[in-house]
């Protein structure tokens, strides 16, 4: 009222005050006069309300009860002809909350104009959509403006738990990118599901809320607290890994609509998951054998399956432990797959038909001696069925050194009595058919059958004992491929994929290769049977002999050997093993 001292503070709760303020922001009480108008308009509404119904009696007056103001009689008016109007105001308390309502809504829309725009959102056409989350004290138990109205907007308040999650994810894929602003991008979209970050909105509330979880504390300038990491998805828990490798077969014979093999292509396809983009690394066959069981690249030797059974003299070890020089037999100290399953008590066997069997040629772990020529090298029909090239243990001095080499590099008459027991199935085992079975288009002996048709028959003999086995169910992995394609003639394919590197013991590309792609061993595909593995099912991921030696040693916790080193070489994903095992349903 004019002339009426203006309080500095709330009477109620002493809060300051500007000048002509009528209510206290901080706890609602009026702290100045009503207006003469707002008097009135409240005197009339109270005599309304104090009319009487009709056949009501008066009450009587109370002797000590306080009178009311006389008040100034209504004047009744009329707007176009119609009946006075008989408004009634809200109840003092009612009006105080309405204001205090308005007046709230006003501080808080006045605040979100007044932020710099650089503080919140960067939607402009030149940048990525980034949400930088609000900087909150250590320790805070409140939970910020922005914090509440996105946490309310993506469906409730996030849990501390969500927050960590949040946290673990964008930080993982910030370190998978390698760059901070892919890590906050919408791009989130496009990784694959078990690394996506949350949404924008569940990400920004639990940044708020985060600080004031049962931890008390944050973590970060952010605020955020410390992230409760997220298990990446995992490869299963696979005990027994059983490698089949052909020989000599582009992918369209193996596995395409022209196989002539329809056990393998029909039959085993139902029951498993075929890789159509999976590559040999090298021509020929013993080079990509050798790769298998080390990560070494070939030798000019090696990649001639090795006329000359001659030994390795390192000239040096080059980048991812390759070792240098010339020659078919790696040193002992050259690193192996069945080395690093010894060194962890696990156990291997290679299965070599033709070997120490009856009928069979060649005795376990037969080589020729050190330096002899070596005839079976030659791909004819002469040569017979056993070929020292389709058995590459003996291609390490650490195995034919070892007397390991005359018990577990034996014939394939073995693995019926080792399927017997899972006890005695090797963790991994190593099955190489003769060359009258291994599906190579030159046949082993003069009329003898060859290409694809016999090696349909050996795996329908082999592969139902396998599937049979204890060991197979309880956490068994059967891998089937083709350990080269063809180097020449129609079906010649050195095609190459994962970062396919270039061999330092062969000599450099020929000149019309110049710019393109390493040469590689050719699109030759990979069928996985697992209890894991759901069947008639497909990958188009690209693989290699190099990523199947990775995830051998990811199955079994060993390190990665060599080229299965390398940054572009995968080991199968865990999406590729989904089905539940029949033993754990």
């Amino acid at each position: 009222m004019p002339g009426a001292e203006h309080p500095e503070s709330c009477p109620e709760c002493g809060s300051p005050l500007s000048g002509g303020q009528r209510y206290c922001l901080q706890c609602g009480a009026r702290v100045s006069a009503r207006g003469p108008l707002i008097a009135g308009l409240l005197a009339r509404a109270g005599a309304q309300a104090r009319v009487p119904a009709a056949g009501a009696q008066p009450a009587a007056p109370q002797p000590d009860a306080p009178q009311p103001e006389a008040e100034p009689p209504a004047v009744p008016r009329r707007r176009f002809g119609l009946a006075p109007l008989n408004l009634r105001l809200p109840s003092p308390t009612v009006s105080v909350l309405l204001v205090a309502l308005f007046l709230g809504f006003g501080v808080v829309l006045g605040n979100v104009a007044a932020k710099p725009q650089g503080g919140a959102l960067d939607a402009d056409a030149g940048s990525h959509l980034r949400l930088l989350l609000p900087s909150t004290p250590t320790g805070s138990t409140g939970t910020s403006a922005t914090g509440s109205a996105v946490g309310s907007a993506g469906g409730g308040s996030p849990s501390a738990e969500s927050t960590g999650s949040s946290a673990a994810e964008e930080a993982e894929s910030e370190a998978e990118t390698g760059s901070t602003e892919a890590a906050t991008t919408s791009t989130a979209a496009k990784k694959p599901a078990s690394t996506r970050s949350g949404s924008s909105s569940n990400s920004a509330g639990s940044g708020a809320a985060g600080a004031g979880s049962e931890s008390g504390a944050g973590s970060g300038a952010a605020g955020v607290p410390a992230a409760k990491s997220k298990a990446k998805p995992k490869l299963p828990p696979i005990k027994h890994v059983f490698v089949i490798a052909l020989s000599d077969e582009p992918y369209a014979a193996a596995f395409g609509p022209i196989s002539t093999a329809p056990y393998l292509s029909h039959t085993l396809e139902q029951k498993g998951e075929l890789l159509v983009r999976y590559d040999a690394v090298a021509h020929e066959e013993l080079a990509d054998e050798v790769a298998l069981l080390s990560g070494q690249g070939p030798t000019a030797e090696t990649a001639a399956n090795c006329p000359t059974y001659s030994e390795i003299t390192p000239t040096g070890i080059g980048a991812d432990e390759q070792v240098l020089g010339s020659g078919c037999v790696y040193p002992s100290s050259t690193p192996t797959l069945p080395g690093q399953l010894t060194s962890r008590h696990l156990t291997w066997k290679a299965y070599v038909q033709g070997t120490d069997e009856p009928g069979a040629e060649a005795g376990a772990c037969d080589h020729p001696a050190p330096g002899a020529s070596d005839p079976t090298s030659v791909q004819s029909a002469g040569t017979g069925a056993y070929a020292t090239f389709r058995n590459p243990f003996v291609y390490f001095g650490s195995i034919v050194g070892s007397p390991a080499c005359a018990s577990e590099d034996v014939g394939l008459a073995a693995l019926k009595g080792d399927l017997a027991s899972a006890k005695l199935t090797p963790s991994f085992s190593y099955i190489a058919p003769d060359r009258c079975h291994d599906g190579n288009p030159t046949p082993c002996a003069a009329g003898a059958p060859a290409g694809m048709a016999p090696a349909d028959t050996f795996l329908a003999s082999v592969v139902p004992q396998i599937l049979a086995s204890k060991a197979y169910a309880e956490g068994g992995l059967l891998v089937i491929t083709v350990d080269e394609a063809p180097s020449s003639g129609e079906y010649a394919d050195s095609s190459s994929c994962c970062g396919q590197p270039r061999f330092p013991n062969l000599a450099g590309e020929p000149s019309g290769l110049a710019g393109l792609s390493p040469r590689g061993g050719g699109a030759v595909g990979a069928l996985l049977l697992s209890p894991y593995v759901k069947g008639g099912t497909t990958s188009e991921e690209p693989f290699n002999h190099f990523s199947l030696l990775r995830t051998i040693e990811d199955l079994f916790k060993l390190p990665h050997l060599g080229y299965a080193r390398l940054a572009a070489v995968k080991s199968f994903e865990p999406s590729m093993f989904t089905a539940t095992p029949a033993s754990s349903r």
